[in-house]
């Protein structure tokens, strides 16, 4: 059974963290009810340098989390979450963003694709449920999509997600590496030297 570390960094989001640990929790324990997962995996909440409440909240509704002393950026808040998942044997680490974005509902159908096809790296796409980043951001994200395909003869049809599953050998990466950021550019990367990233 599969142990996953689900890791959600923070900074400034006292106004959704509730919500967003409700439902992750929520999801978290079906499927370690359902036998999909032990019940050793965790959420755990980096508090980037938040400015705001966010710390607090952690604190006073007894998340699990990590408080940086300093606004450290999104890789750091990731890495930070791979190292203890490497360090403790995790299977996978699951990044998802702090502000009600994504879906965790999605996470068992991530697991399970995972597993069956065998990836490293699992990719929500806000794109294939008919979503999507719109206006610039849109573009961006199709200029991105367009660069990785031409760099590695894959598509990934969401190259901006911040709702990711890696898998063991992707954590030690993450964990170990000086400059790999949980960002499109490290995911091409690693998709020329290898991942299988669906």
């Amino acid at each position: 059974m599969k142990t996953i570390w689900l890791v959600v960094p923070c900074y400034n989001e006292e106004e959704v963290l509730p919500e967003t640990s409700r439902q992750l929790k929520a999801v978290m324990n079906s499927m370690i009810e359902r036998g999909k997962i032990s019940s050793e995996s965790k959420i755990t909440f980096v508090n980037d340098g938040s400015k705001d409440g966010t710390g607090d909240i952690c604190d006073r509704l007894g998340y699990n989390h990590v408080d940086l002393p300093v606004n450290c950026g999104l890789a750091s808040g990731f890495k930070c979450g791979c190292k203890y998942a490497y360090r403790n044997g995790y299977d996978a680490v699951v990044q998802f963003d702090s502000d009600g974005q994504h879906r965790p509902e999605y996470i068992p159908v991530m697991a399970d694709a995972m597993e069956k096809e065998g990836a490293d790296i699992v990719i929500a796409s806000r794109g294939l449920a008919g979503g999507g980043a719109v206006g610039a951001r849109g573009i961006g994200a199709k200029l991105i999509t367009t660069l990785i395909k031409a760099g590695t003869k894959q598509t990934i049809t969401d190259p901006t997600s911040g709702m990711r599953m890696y898998n063991r050998s992707m954590i030690e990466a993450y964990a170990k590496s000086f400059d790999l950021a949980p960002e499109p550019d490290s995911i091409a990367l690693l998709m020329r030297n290898g991942a299988k990233v669906i």
